[in-house]
């Protein structure tokens, strides 16, 4: 690729969050780069807090999307991995020193010159934009191989969410059959979260502010069993009974009682942040061997194991496709909850008169 190509996406140019067409350059291809035409990209509560820069760190004009599904349309002399015509996804990662101890150990996800794959920008200055447009340009290390099986319109999601629960679920120990999961939160994670944990063969429970979630819990994604934490019964029940708990909720917890939930020397895994401090009971923990550790996304290996696993186990998220068109709707109900339970934009079609394709 020797001139200099137009990429065609949908950006927020300021913090109304609102996107519109926006046409920016693709970056130059390199050697081991390969170029993608985006199929589907999944919406993550990231784009949204993102676009609205409400954690103060968006770089205008932003072109989001971070869980993106699509093909091989170009490789560099030096690509290795992919040929044309695969079906690739590309998740919160463009680019990592590829040296540092955690990137040795296949930590890319911690490397402190961690690029994601929008509203950043690469070591040469190169901006990056992210899976709301009609082409990608990667590095192939940070792409990975879907597998026939998977349906394309669900892939999406699997690239952050299911990376951000297959992870420490992997590293705690929680892929071992018979052990007892508790899911804090019933969203686009956590409802991941219950999947993988039913398909390495865990009791789960899920543990909710929302009483009105049972249904879809226990019916639609197969948990064992479902608590409301400000049921004092139920939760004076439940205690003791589990290995772990992954907590996905965005909002501020409230620790004590979670902790009461875990056995000896059980972890409360955070995946979800929030932005407002919490109280740490230290007896709780001291007294129970007991911790609260924290868990960001997962390297380009286990994002690779996870499709694998995903595809051999048939886990895939629960989603809505909406248009292009549609997308700061989509926007609008992430922000007040409305989406069962991962919104994923189906890209192709929104610029197929532009590529001709």
């Amino acid at each position: 690729m020797e001139e200099e190509e137009t990429g065609h996406g949908w950006a927020a140019r300021d913090s109304t969050g609102v996107l519109s067409p926006f046409a920016f350059p693709l970056r130059a291809m390199k050697g081991d780069d390969i170029t993608l035409k985006v199929l589907y990209c999944g919406i993550c509560l990231t784009d949204l807090c993102t676009i609205k820069n409400y954690w103060r760190n968006a770089k205008y004009p932003v072109v989001p999307g971070h869980e993106i599904v699509g093909v091989v349309t170009q490789v560099g002399r030096v690509v290795h991995k992919f040929k044309i015509g695969d079906k690739v996804g590309v998740g919160y990662m463009a680019g990592a020193c590829r040296s540092c101890d955690n990137c040795r150990v296949d930590d890319e996800n911690y490397c402190p010159k961690l690029v994601p794959v929008f509203n950043s920008f690469y070591p040469d200055g190169t901006k990056t934009y992210g899976g709301f447009a009609d082409m990608v340009v990667v590095n192939e290390h940070f792409a990975v191989r879907v597998p026939e099986t998977l349906p394309l319109d669900k892939v999406g999601p699997l690239l952050c969410a299911g990376t951000t629960v297959y992870t420490p679920m992997k590293q705690h120990g929680l892929d071992q059959p018979g052990k007892h999961l508790g899911v804090v939160g019933l969203g686009g994670l956590g409802h991941l979260a219950v999947k993988f944990g039913k398909a390495f063969g865990l009791r789960v429970t899920v543990i909710s502010s929302t009483p009105d979630k049972e249904k879809d819990a226990v019916e639609l994604l197969g948990a064992d069993s479902f608590i409301v934490i400000s049921n004092a019964e139920q939760m004076k029940a439940a205690a003791g009974t589990m290995d772990h708990i992954v907590s996905t909720s965005a909002g501020a917890l409230s620790f004590s009682p979670l902790v009461a939930l875990l056995k000896t020397h059980g972890k409360i895994i955070m995946v979800g942040t929030s932005t407002k401090p919490m109280e740490i009971p230290s007896f709780d923990l001291v007294s129970g061997g007991k911790s609260i550790v924290g868990s960001m996304i997962g390297g380009m290996k286990v994002a690779q194991e996870m499709m694998e696993f995903a595809s051999e186990h048939r886990v895939t998220p629960e989603v809505e496709v909406v248009r292009m068109e549609d997308v700061n709707l989509a926007m609008e109900r992430l922000e007040k909850g409305d989406v069962r339970y991962r919104f994923v934009v189906d890209v192709a079609n929104a610029f197929h008169d532009s590529r001709g394709v």
